[in-house]
């Protein structure tokens, strides 16, 4: 589902970031501890201000608190157009609600629970198809 949003988000002209959450937050910090922030490949000012952040796989990344630190600017920043533009953010996860609010702090919680229309999926996972 989230590749066919991209895709014709991408077909009208707007800008698209699709990751994983785990490779996104270790990017993320990554270039935030360089010493040699290269303007051309600012991971960070990508997430903030991409036209839709596609995170993918939320929970399966290992936390610490950078991490939570790191979250919780971007849904923020992305929520409350901080960014000075409207920005949409897609996350995709297995956990519910409850893991989200146990995994996480509660104000990433809240932001999730509060700010984003929950849909569940039920079927059978179609990369066992053959």
């Amino acid at each position: 589902m989230s590749n066919c949003i991209a895709a014709e988000l991408l077909n009208k002209g707007k800008t698209v970031l699709y990751q994983t959450a785990p490779v996104l937050l270790e990017s993320v910090i990554d270039y935030k501890l360089s010493r040699n922030k290269n303007v051309k490949n600012n991971i960070y000012n990508s997430v903030l201000n991409v036209d839709l952040l596609i995170i993918d796989d939320l929970g399966t990344e290992s936390l610490n608190s950078m991490k939570l630190s790191e979250l919780f600017t971007i849904l923020n920043t992305r929520i409350l157009n901080l960014n000075s533009k409207i920005t949409k953010t897609i996350i995709s996860t297995n956990l519910n609600i409850n893991d989200i609010f146990n995994n996480y702090e509660e104000r990433i919680g809240s932001r999730i629970a509060g700010y984003y229309d929950i849909y569940y999926f039920f079927g059978d996972d179609l990369r066992f198809r053959k």
